[in-house]
């Protein structure tokens, strides 16, 4: 009975020692994990700014609802399907499809989504450098997904003067073949 006592606790002390030295120095581990210190100015901005996003992403379920009639400008439709049209344009198709059952478990109309992602894979590329860009167009499409939206870089360029259609050549008259011999 001693023994296993014995056994049992040295095996305690060599596991507790492994991990103590696997985790390093505590007192660094604990200096680390303290937040830096942010003014009152830097905290009042960012709650500021999430005020601003939140009253934005507020409007833009209003807007929704204003335009569109029917269940797809319910809220949880917007958002749900504006989140599916976003994941399928990422090519993240199994996290899409399980916001889609959620979009259908709320009696949302699965063809808006349809014609919405139409409407953004038709308007062209989108802009990876802009964060907002892909959000935007799928917010406008997701309110009227007939629109015909115009990709951004062909919107951007001026119409230059029309190009002057090139002359053909002078085309010379055509010379009969001569005939097989018989």
């Amino acid at each position: 009975m001693l023994r296993c006592l014995a056994l049992t606790g040295l095996a305690l002390s060599i596991g507790i020692g492994g991990a103590i030295a696997q985790s390093g120095d505590l007192r660094a581990q604990d200096q680390t994990a303290k937040p830096p210190a942010t003014t009152n100015n830097q905290a009042t901005q960012s709650t500021a700014d999430a005020l601003k996003e939140s009253q934005r992403k507020t409007d833009e379920f209003a807007e929704a609802a204003q335009a569109i009639n029917g269940p797809a400008g319910n809220p949880e439709c917007v958002w749900l399907g504006r989140r599916v049209v976003v994941l399928m344009w990422r090519d993240d198709l199994d996290t899409a499809f399980r916001h889609l059952d959620m979009y259908d478990r709320f009696g949302c109309p699965t063809g808006h989504i349809q014609a919405a992602f139409r409407c953004v894979v038709r308007s062209g590329p989108i802009d990876p450098k802009s964060p907002d860009s892909l959000s935007g167009r799928v917010h406008a499409c997701w309110i009227n997904p007939t629109a015909q939206q115009q990709p951004a870089a062909a919107a951007a360029t001026p119409p230059g003067p029309a190009a002057k259609p090139a002359q053909a050549p002078a085309q010379q008259p055509a010379t009969p073949a001569p005939a097989p011999a018989k």
